[in-house]
C-alpha cells in the first residue's frame, strides 16, 4: 500500500521541480550580477522596504538629529566612513557634523538637516 502511494505521488513531486528547471533554463539572466562589496557593517531595510533612517527634532526645533537604527556589525566603521565620505573634508557641513554611537547598534548624527543625504549615501553603497 505504501509503495503504491509513493509511486502515485512521485510524479507530482518531480513535476514541480521539472517545471522550475525548465523555466530557469528558458530565461537565462541577461544582466550580470554586480560584484557585491563586503562592508564590516550592514544596514538592513525595515519591513516596508525602507532604510531605517529617521529624524528627531528636539529642544523646540533647535536641535535636529538624524538616526540610523539597527546597524548590524561594526557600527564604528560605519560612523567613521560616514564622517569621512558624506561631505568633503574641510566643508562647513563636515565641520558641524557629529556622530554618536548609541548601544552599539544605532547612530545619531547631529549638526544639520541631512536625512536625505544619509539615505542617498546608503543607497549608493548598495543598502
Amino acid at each position: 500500500m505504501l509503495r503504491s502511494l509513493q509511486n502515485h505521488l512521485a510524479p507530482l513531486v518531480f513535476r514541480g521541480v521539472r517545471r522550475f528547471t525548465q523555466v530557469a533554463a528558458a530565461f537565462p539572466s541577461a544582466t550580470a550580477q554586480p560584484a557585491s562589496i563586503l562592508y564590516p557593517y550592514y544596514v538592513p531595510r525595515n519591513t516596508r522596504g525602507n532604510l531605517p533612517v529617521y529624524t528627531d527634532v528636539r529642544n523646540g526645533g533647535t536641535r535636529y538629529l538624524v538616526l540610523i537604527r539597527n546597524v548590524d556589525g561594526n557600527a564604528n566603521a560605519l560612523a567613521k566612513e560616514l564622517s569621512h565620505t558624506l561631505f568633503e573634508k574641510g566643508s562647513p557641513e563636515a565641520a558641524r557634523m557629529k556622530i554618536e554611537i548609541v548601544r552599539s547598534k544605532n547612530l545619531v548624527i547631529s549638526g544639520g538637516h541631512w536625512k536625505n543625504d544619509v539615505v542617498e549615501w546608503l543607497k549608493a553603497k548598495g543598502f
